[in-house]
């Protein structure tokens, strides 16, 4: 995929993005497209299902399911900044989107980034106390703890960004306007900018240091205990219940952590267009599309619940 820059005079002020397609043969780009689509529909599908469900279901009002539904309704948000507006690009060969567009894009996905960052850190809490600490669950885990979790991340998440979408557009962009990446990002903007992005990238890596990485300690040490208290389950049949409810949590949070860790803290390198679309389809589409499926489309009682819902219905 060949990136053509579209260079602009220094004296003009940019009021548009160009966004870069998925391919640039239009047969590839459809196929590309439609195959995001169906990820795209799935995965709202998938979610609304277990909002629903354990909205519905009086025996999924746990804190558990307190947080898949908050997940659900977070993911379904974190993949609409993006993907719908790449399909439409890409069927209308239109790569154009306002600066207030491309502003609204990145906050929306800081914001999500960050929120999902902490849901998926309050779940590996709820799963270290249900198997470490049972007896203390309901007094540890209690609704309004839950809720009082949900709003501290909600609020510290629209603090962050707010700050970085402030941050980012008090740049000069003079460059180029075309973004090597098919939404608006802070990596592909700070390498079109001609101000000091010094101040950004120090704002990227403190948040990540203090943030993000303290998350991974927090759920990594949570699942140490998690893991050497099932180890110790005397029957095997519990031991292989609670590694299945485990290793997928595992495997999302390690997905996500990765590939949005190596997009926002490598050195920049404007030759590797495609892995940084491909890195960015990791942590933006795959977790949400896959959510469903790891941590409820496999869980006998939201199946369960969706059998009974769906016999009611008829």
């Amino acid at each position: 995929m060949n990136l053509q820059f579209q260079t602009i005079p220094n004296s003009t002020i940019v009021t548009e993005f160009l966004l870069e397609f998925f391919a640039e043969t239009w047969a590839l780009r459809l196929l590309i497209s439609m195959l995001f689509l169906l990820m795209y529909l799935g995965s709202l599908l998938g979610n609304l299902i277990i909002i629903m469900v354990s909205t519905i279901d009086q025996n999924l009002h746990t804190p558990m399911y307190f947080f898949l539904r908050n997940l659900s309704i977070l993911d379904m948000c974190f993949i609409s900044v993006t993907v719908p507006k790449a399909c439409v690009n890409s069927f209308t060969d239109n790569r154009g989107i306002s600066l207030a567009g491309c502003a609204a894009q990145i906050f929306s996905i800081m914001f999500c980034g960050y929120v999902e960052i902490l849901f998926l850190t309050m779940m590996a809490q709820d799963r270290y106390v249900a198997i470490c600490q049972p007896l203390l669950y309901p007094v540890i885990m209690n609704h309004k703890f839950c809720v009082q979790m949900t709003l501290a991340s909600l609020l510290l998440g629209l603090v962050i960004a707010i700050s970085h979408t402030v941050k980012t557009f008090q740049l000069s962009f003079c460059h180029s306007n075309l973004v090597p990446q098919f939404f608006c990002d802070i990596p592909p903007l700070l390498r079109l900018s001609c101000s000091d992005t010094f101040g950004n990238k120090l704002l990227i890596l403190l948040t990540t240091i203090l943030f993000s990485f303290s998350c991974i300690i927090f759920i990594s040490i949570s699942y140490v205990h998690i893991f050497s208290t099932v180890l110790k389950f005397p029957v095997k049949e519990e031991r292989r219940k609670a590694f299945s409810t485990c290793v997928p949590h595992i495997i999302v949070v390690s997905v996500f952590f990765s590939s949005a860790a190596y997009v926002y803290l490598r050195p920049p390198v404007t030759s590797e267009m495609v892995q940084d679309m491909i890195l960015s389809v990791l942590y933006t589409l795959v977790p949400p599309f896959l959510n469903p499926i790891i941590y409820s489309l496999r869980n006998e009682q939201i199946k369960e619940a969706v059998r009974k819902i769906i016999l009611r219905i008829i």
